[in-house]
């Protein structure tokens, strides 16, 4: 067999998953290397046309014989059309009216808006009227914050561009469909979970689907800047670093080599004019005036001033350095221990996907009451406005792509696709102070084709970003004699090792926990998940299951195990506030919802609240090394 045939035969089996992943390296890099479309860092720094508020919806019923055709093809006429029926004579127009049907509200999800659409999962249809009026030597994108899952977009009938991740933002250039006055978007969102999504099929959080972010109108000028990174420079070692140099690029799409693009940043001294490369990247390494860290403690941020012919951009950004030294993590150089929460992105109060200022606000005065300075962002990129204001508030994130449990590893195709959210993830959040955490996976079957593709991923990540840690949380470990073993070799990929257990409820008694030895990994380990569920309001003696007092029972005994790992470096309870699931299906104490939380739905603080509120204020539990 000749070298061609081999490369075929080994890039089919890999296809069919006939193949460790290892052999298939060559085959999952090819599916991921493809071109990024544009997509805009800053859009919440820019000024742009609001498209939030009512949007017109039709409901396509499974099969959805409006978007897809019989052979799973997308549709380019009927709803994407937007006719109207034309009640006096003439043809039917496949009889539907965007005009005349109710509206929902967006950003918002469909499931919590409309009561008949409460468990739906399937397509929806958006439509939107605006005026626009074009402005000369300008370019005009449709910016998304997110949508779930799948989005097809029509400007004035013409098809402008699809989507796929529900949780990561992307833009469609409009600026050949738009027409100067009255126009329309229409938007097929799917939110159907598939076997080669990502997620998967089996999630075990509430698949609100729907425009769940901002959506918005951004005009540019023909040349402008999408992408930045602007950091603290990094040496190889901590003691080699100086708070006095930045380090970095701005990209400038449509420029030719020799563009000028001028970096300011008052406060520190920098006003430096620099030129693009034949790619449209300008690259720095400049001297500054000494720096005032980001910490917790100190949230400094700075204003940076980036602009480029006729386009301006000021963003608002920290600086720090995080790193680990053996079993530490270090901020700053100094080692600091995580005291945090997961969270999902379940609005406080009215339930639903958070999506505005106000559900924000609520979450981090939840955070800032736990006396938390860390939060992981479960299980997916939540909306900017997290990071924005953890940036303002001082509190440390983890963020991850949705990669959870049952994935298609073996895929090529999946594989892409993660590698594309993960770029997507990382290109729209890497200037924020705030998030010094990357995670590719979550709970994931310890295989070696499974442990090839997240691999690969983690050091895809360290590509896109070298100034950050990569992160993930681990299930097991085993039990071997009296001891419990965490020997995932995925492990060796990571900086930092998040390790799940819920001793004390699904494994064992509580008490049980206080006599665990734990074999881990020589690196920095976070209990990333631990807790117990407890409906709010219930009490009873400390062995009753779903009491309030049983909940702070299994949190006391871990607290015991805890102290006894040296190299543990993080606590993040599951989970900070009760969430919808549609796999918690116990009446009256459930009734579809994840009781794990420190708080309820509505707000209400559990025993387990003030018992970590109490352990961060002390510092009671874990030490920074």
């Amino acid at each position: 067999m000749n070298d061609l045939s081999l490369t075929s035969t080994r890039n089919r089996n890999c296809r069919n998953g006939l193949l460790l992943a290892a052999l298939c390296l060559p085959t999952l890099i090819a599916h991921a290397q493809q071109p990024l479309k544009t997509l805009l860092v800053g859009v919440d720094r820019r000024s742009v046309t609001s498209l939030n508020g009512d949007w017109h919806y039709l409901v396509d019923q499974p099969p959805a014989r409006s978007l897809y055709t019989s052979d799973g093809k997308i549709r380019d006429n009927g709803y994407a059309l937007n006719t109207h029926p034309n009640i006096d004579s003439g043809p039917h127009n496949e009889e539907y009216d965007f005009a005349t049907a109710p509206t929902l509200k967006v950003p918002g999800d469909w499931n919590t808006q409309d009561p008949t659409l409460f468990r739906f999962e399937g397509v929806v249809w958006y439509e939107h009227d605006f005026d626009f009026h074009a402005k000369p030597n300008s370019r005009t994108f449709l910016h998304f914050g997110a949508a779930n899952y799948k989005s097809f977009v029509w400007v004035n009938q013409k098809r402008i561009c699809d989507h796929e991740g529900g949780f990561t933002p992307f833009d469609c250039e409009v600026t050949a469909a738009l027409k100067d006055g009255s126009n329309f978007v229409v938007v097929a969102v799917d939110s159907t979970r598939e076997v080669d999504g990502i997620p998967s099929t089996g999630i075990d959080w509430f698949n609100y689907g729907g425009l769940t972010r901002d959506v918005s109108l951004v005009t540019l000028p023909t040349q402008f800047i999408d992408d930045y990174d602007v950091h603290l420079k990094r040496e190889s070692t901590f003691s080699a670093v100086s708070a006095d140099r930045l380090s970095g690029y701005i990209h400038v799409e449509g420029a030719s080599a020799g563009t000028p693009v001028t970096l300011r940043v008052p406060e520190a001294g920098v006003n430096a004019t620099l030129t693009t490369d034949a790619d449209g990247r300008a690259s720095f390494d400049l001297k500054t005036n000494k720096l005032e860290l980001w910490s917790p403690a100190t949230p400094k941020l700075y204003k940076v001033e980036l602009a480029s012919g006729q386009d301006k951009l000021t963003d608002d950004i920290g600086f720090r350095d995080i790193r680990v030294d053996g079993t530490r993590i270090l901020l700053n150089g100094k080692a600091i221990f995580l005291q945090g929460a997961n969270m999902h992105a379940e609005a406080p109060y009215r339930t639903g996907r958070a999506c505005t200022d106000e559900d924000v606000k609520n979450i981090f005065g939840f955070l800032q009451d736990l006396n938390a300075n860390f939060v992981r962002l479960a299980h997916y990129p939540h909306d900017e406005r997290m990071e924005r204001a953890a940036d303002r508030d001082g509190i440390m994130i983890w963020s991850e792509i949705p990669l959870w449990q049952h994935i298609s590893f073996e895929k090529p195709e999946v594989y892409a696709k993660a590698a594309f959210m993960l770029n997507e993830m990382i290109r729209r959040d890497r200037n924020k102070a705030s998030v010094i955490l990357w995670s590719v996976s979550n709970e994931t079957p310890n295989n070696p084709v499974r442990t090839q593709f997240l691999t690969n991923l983690a050091n895809e990540a360290r590509k896109l970003d070298s100034t950050r840690l990569i992160t993930s949380a681990l299930l097991g470990p085993h039990a071997k004699g009296d001891e419990m073993v965490q020997d995932d070799p995925f492990a060796n990929a990571l900086d930092v090792v998040g390790q799940n257990e819920y001793i004390g409820w699904y494994d064992m008694r509580p008490e049980d926990a206080d006599n665990i030895k734990w074999v881990l990994p020589q690196k920095p380990i976070l209990i990333s998940e631990f807790g117990a569920e407890a409906k709010q309001g219930v009490h009873g003696g400390k062995d009753q299951r779903w009491a309030e007092e049983q909940q702070v029972n299994v949190y006391e005994h871990q607290f015991v195990m805890i102290n006894k790992i040296p190299q543990v470096r993080g606590l993040v309870p599951w989970i900070l506030m009760d969430f919808r699931s549609p796999t918690r299906n116990i009446p009256k104490l459930q009734d579809g919802f994840n009781r794990k939380g420190l708080l309820s739905e509505d707000g209400k603080k559990k025993q387990a609240f003030y018992l970590f509120q109490k352990t961060y204020k002390e510092h009671s539990v874990g030490k920074p090394e």
